[in-house]
């Protein structure tokens, strides 16, 4: 069944109204009709299952039946953090880690970023990443629709770090070194609606001195298992221990 975010909060109201992109959807698209059933999602992460009650020539009203009783995010809130890769690897991050469950995406700039910035294009492109995450909450029944940044520099990513009580970074050099619990520690210290970072470097790694840095700033070195990953495998892989962690083992 189809589920549609809109900006309305829940107030409570026993009809919601969809229009834009997701009035088109319903009824270009979907080719929805009234009394047909979809998924709607307020703003703040209530859902309910509701009916079509009336089409217009540019909204469709919609009665909630009922509501969604499952919580469908992490118990933890994880922010990625990853130095901005080449292509469309980013979209990639944003797309699947929606699905795994990021709460945030922070693309950074690194000394070893491929990427040069270009801030002309910055609005399209956030525009973009933002309706990729939007599309992704949906497929995969999301409550919450992530939030997107546009890149920041490595101070700011050091500043923001000051507002996570846990955080932690993949580094390639703790995983040849064969260094394997610190990722666990960082889980097991979480408590469900902790904060968590998790900080990726860009294709290249990182430099030595940033990861000094982040040590310096209180992040934990962590190795993601023998194996080095790619800079868009290595969030979802961290995603996914996430969930199994916080999700499957309890």
């Amino acid at each position: 069944m189809q589920r549609y975010f809109i900006d309305e909060m829940y107030e409570g109201q026993e009809t919601a109204v969809l229009s834009g992109e997701n009035f088109h959807h319903i009824v270009r698209v979907m080719r929805m009709k009234t009394g047909d059933s979809l998924w709607i999602v307020f703003n703040g992460g209530k859902a309910g299952k509701g009916i079509i009650v009336d089409i217009a020539d540019s909204s469709v009203e919609v009665r909630i039946a009922e509501w969604e009783e499952t919580r469908k995010e992490l118990p933890v809130q994880v922010t990625i953090a990853s130095g901005l890769p080449k292509g469309d690897k980013w979209e990639w991050i944003i797309q699947k880690g929606t699905e795994l469950g990021a709460s945030q995406f922070v693309p950074f700039i690194a000394t070893r970023s491929v990427v040069k910035w270009e801030e002309k294009k910055s609005l399209k492109k956030l525009e973009r990443w933002k309706k990729i995450a939007k599309e992704a909450a949906e497929q995969s029944h999301r409550q919450v629709i992530p939030k997107i940044v546009k890149p920041v520099s490595f101070s700011e990513l050091l500043n923001l770090g000051k507002n996570f009580s846990h955080k932690a970074i993949a580094y390639e050099e703790a995983a040849k070194d064969g260094e394997k619990g610190n990722f666990a520690q960082v889980l097991s210290s979480c408590s469900p609606s902790d904060r968590l970072l998790l900080v990726f470097g860009p294709e290249g790694g990182f430099a030595d001195e940033e990861a000094a840095k982040l040590k310096s700033h209180g992040f934990t070195l962590c190795g993601l298992g023998p194996r080095i990953l790619r800079t868009e495998t290595a969030p979802l892989y961290a995603l996914s221990a996430v969930s199994y962690h916080f999700e499957l083992m309890r």
